[in-house]
């Protein structure tokens, strides 16, 4: 196969141009660096690579802000996925990626296929994935679509999760009007994997055998990454063609079928194709490599007549792997995968040309320099606008003496946002593998290391509203906040893949809210030894103009040393002290409270100290460690009686009437501010008396505020001895809402919707 100029290569025209979304300048810089122009195989491939979708042109200089180190950290950013070092020779690995266009056009196969991709990045690295999660934005309640996309997003994700036989441990769900033009869709994927047989995917070895396994490629998906990569408008029912369809059975034979062949020495470079398919794979492959890279397109398995290179370059079909082999290994692989009835071919090999060449029909139909492709892409520094952090809004206002507080109390629990979500989580199979141990519904999901008396500990998180409201406070309080709940279970947090979830980058006000949200998770992620080792940037989440909210979801993961010592949120015990572990200011401004109570969604975010988060959260690991609480909980939405009310209700769901009596303290904060505000580095733990002491004893010598609120116990949850509201009736208000709300969707959803 010999490299040289593709046979034929009519010059593009500008609308041609526009529809494959490149601008005048980039065009003019592909001439520049072809020095001719490209045909369509090579444009379509120049336009999926400079995606913002793959080429990250918007966010690359910002992203290098993040800390992505520790001792801890194997491998961060640039690989399919991050991994961290857990002990004993073992590795996790995890990323967090977004489907949002795709779930809003096709609900069903939009979600299902982003849960394939996450798992594709995390078992191409070596390692069998034993958890996922996931962070949904839906809009209003009230928009004519959201019961639709929630009931195929929520289909999808199951459907593939659960026949991939992975456990699906928790997660969050969120509404707001602002996400009734583009949902989000985040998926993360935690795998584990002895530290030496991690697998990486630059290419080496020239001359070495390129291997394409897995299912046949079609026409689904094809531009994918683009329309991935610019807004909606009133046209983006057509763009269904761009969204992949996902068979959840054939993932499974190509998981266990590259597990198996990993177990040799076979393969030495490997890759899943996601975004942009063949495209993709190949030339991330051969740039982490510095090679080149030769392709016979005709010997690519299709299963659609008459493909073209274009589209053979640029489908998104799912379940596919790109792999580098070691030289005399092909017969045994081929016989690996045909034993799981997959597709095998030998498609090209490694060069040292520095370019990626194409063949079909014996003529060169596609000849690239690799370098513009991926290190010469456009970085944009594109302009911004600094959000100020809003004035507080005056006390009096936020003042509500006529809305009493368990009635409050009960309202905030039946909320889109606050109400359970056992509807979405009982339709994932949580529990396969055996080895979840924290089922969802707590502050983190928990799986068992399969064998060992270690535990994974993972979490999601992020608060939109406070993004909106001040950027940096955000993206600062979505880091803080998922730290807070690997601790509250017991886990020593290690590190955070990202989903950065926003509109229109090129709209200063959506980059100044961007810039912001990464300034606040680099500050934070310093301060709490929290790195950032993969993840996922989202532009153009916006329809006609409006924007979502800035959205940087975070996925955590921390280690249990011995799951014995592991917390939970329920209380365990009747006549038990409630220890409110933190400073409480009362912070009501852009709060839950607020907004369903009062109909505001204005005012600041919390102030996040991260000195106090580290110091706080340190201390309550180190109570858990110790097995000197009962139970404990991170205090988030809805603030206090929210959290001891969850506390009370998780007992309930699990057999135990245990309700809790709270002192009215007396307090120069008014009591609806004490009861819902949303201050930060806050716990709630619960332990015997002599041992809450103790604990406030050690707490006075470590400076660490700590308060004495209440009792459990009791059929009811009870303010200063006389107010009173039963159990069984908060149950109902928090149960009920999400199966209410969904039984009026449309019928079943197949996986062809």
């Amino acid at each position: 196969m010999n490299s040289g100029t593709p046979a034929t290569r009519p010059a593009p025209d500008a609308e041609t141009i526009a529809a494959h979304g490149l601008n005048e300048a980039e065009y003019a810089l592909i001439l520049k660096r072809l020095g001719r122009a490209p045909n369509e195989t090579e444009l379509g491939i120049f336009s999926v690579m400079w995606s913002e979708h793959c080429s990250y042109k918007s966010s690359r200089i910002w992203l290098k802000k993040l800390p992505t180190e520790a001792a801890w950290v194997i491998c961060g950013p640039g690989e399919n996925a991050g991994v961290i070092d857990i002990g004993d020779g073992q590795a996790a690995i995890f990323k967090m990626e977004s489907h949002n266009h795709p779930s809003f056009i096709e609900p069903y196969q939009g979600a299902a296929t982003g849960v394939g991709g996450i798992m594709r990045d995390v078992f191409t690295m070596g390692a069998r994935p034993v958890a996922n999660m996931n962070a949904l934005r839906f809009g209003d309640p009230a928009h004519p679509r959201t019961r639709h996309l929630v009931s195929g997003v929520v289909a999808g994700i199951g459907g593939y999760g659960n026949c991939m036989g992975i456990p699906t441990i928790g997660g969050e769900c969120n509404f707001h009007t602002a996400y009734d033009g583009n949902i989000l869709v985040n998926a993360m994927t935690v795998g584990l994997v002895d530290k030496e047989r991690i697998f990486y995917s630059a290419a080496a070895g020239i001359g070495h055998p390129v291997v394409y396994v897995g299912s046949k490629t079609g026409r689904d998906g094809i531009h994918g990454a683009t329309m991935a990569s610019t807004e909606f408008d009133a046209n983006s029912e057509e763009k269904r063609p761009t969204v992949q369809v996902g068979d959840p059975f054939t993932e499974k034979l190509v998981l266990e079928a590259c597990l198996e062949l990993m177990a040799t020495d076979a393969i030495l470079a490997i890759q899943d194709m996601g975004a942009a398919g063949l495209t993709c794979s190949s030339v991330e492959m051969v740039s982490k490599g510095g090679t080149g890279i030769e392709l016979d397109l005709d010997r690519v398995p299709t299963r659609e007549v008459g493909m073209t290179p274009y589209e053979i370059m640029l489908s998104e079909s799912q379940e596919r792997m790109l792999m580098v082999l070691k030289p005399g290994s092909e017969d045994a692989a081929r016989e690996v995968f045909e034993k799981w009835a997959l597709d095998f071919a030998i498609i090209g090999r490694i060069t040292d040309s520095g370019r990626m060449v194409l063949k079909s029909g014996n003529a060169i139909v596609g000849d690239l320099p690799v370098g513009p492709l991926v290190d010469d892409a456009p970085v944009y520094d594109r302009p911004y606008t600094r959000h100020e952090r809003p004035a507080p809004i005056p006390a009096a206002e936020l003042n509500s003496p006529d809305i009493a507080p368990l009635e409050a109390l009960r309202t905030l629990l039946a909320a889109p946002d606050l109400c359970a979500k056992r509807w979405i989580w009982e339709q994932y199979d949580h529990m396969v593998m055996a080895d979840t141990i924290l089922r969802p519904g707590g502050d983190a999901g928990v799986v068992r290391v399969h064998g060992s008396r270690k535990g994974l500990a993972i979490s999601t998180d992020c608060t939109p509203r406070y993004c909106a409201a001040h950027p940096e406070s955000g993206g600062a309080q979505a880091v803080a906040e998922t730290w807070r709940n690997l601790t509250a279970v017991g886990a020593t947090p290690l590190a955070i893949t990202d989903c950065l979830n926003f509109g229109n980058p090129e709209r200063p006000e959506v980059m100044g809210q961007f810039v912001g949200c990464i300034e606040g998770m680099a500050e934070a992620c310093r301060a709490l030894d929290f790195p950032v080792i993969s993840g996922n940037v989202s532009f153009y989440n916006e329809t006609e103009g409006v924007g979502i909210l800035p959205t940087p979801a975070i996925g955590g993961v921390g280690l249990i040393a011995d799951i014995d010592c592991m917390a939970r949120i329920a209380f365990t015990a009747a006549g038990e002290q409630i220890l409110l572990i933190g400073e409480t200011m009362g912070h009501l401004d852009a709060s839950i409270y607020a907004r369903e109570l009062l109909g505001r969604e204005d005012g600041p975010p919390p102030p996040v100290d991260l000195a106090v988060e580290r110091r706080n959260g340190d201390f309550v690991r180190a109570l858990i460690e110790a097995r000197r609480v009962t139970a404990c909980h991170d205090v988030a939405d809805g603030g206090l009686l929210v959290a001891v009310a969850e506390m009370s209700l998780a007992a309930l769901a699990a057999g135990r009437e245990i309700g809790a009596e709270i002192e009215v303290p007396d307090s120069r904060i008014p009591l609806h501010a004490w009861l819902f505000g949303e201050d930060q580095a806050r716990y709630i733990v619960s332990a015997g008396a002599a041992q809450a002491k103790a604990i406030t004893e050690d707490a006075g010598k470590a400076n660490i505020p700590i308060y004495p609120i209440g009792l459990s116990g009791g059929a009811t949850l009870t303010l200063g001895g006389t107010d009173a509201i039963s159990l069984n009736e908060l149950q109902r208000a928090h149960e009920d809402w999400l199966p209410h709300y969904m039984e009026a969707a449309d019928g079943a959803v197949s996986s062809g919707e």
